[in-house]
């Protein structure tokens, strides 16, 4: 997985590119542990996300507590991911634009 950060002000973007599973997500949990001090708003944007697990469930869980409801989105959800977001109920507490 590829793992790009953008930060304009107090905005992040982050977006991973390949697959976030048990390999994957330390790379994103660890950028989520020390990269969002003064980040009011993080996006996860998914258009090149192509697989996700538990185990990236679990970080998208951790990122939505540490942001709050308004302040985490995910953005280019492909059908894979929404299918996998839908089934274990994230689609109903994440916001995805």
């Amino acid at each position: 997985m590829t793992l790009t950060k953008t930060l304009e002000g107090s905005a992040l973007t982050l977006a991973p590119e390949g697959r976030l599973d048990t390999l994957t997500t330390p790379e994103l949990e660890k950028e989520l542990d020390t990269g969002l001090s003064g980040v009011s708003s993080l996006t996860l944007d998914c258009s090149k996300l192509e697989y996700i697990s538990s185990a990236g469930l679990r970080a998208l869980l951790n990122a939505y507590k540490a942001m709050g409801r308004g302040g985490f989105r995910l953005t280019h959800v492909n059908e894979v991911v929404k299918e996998v977001l839908d089934v274990t109920g994230f689609s109903g507490v994440l916001t995805i634009e």
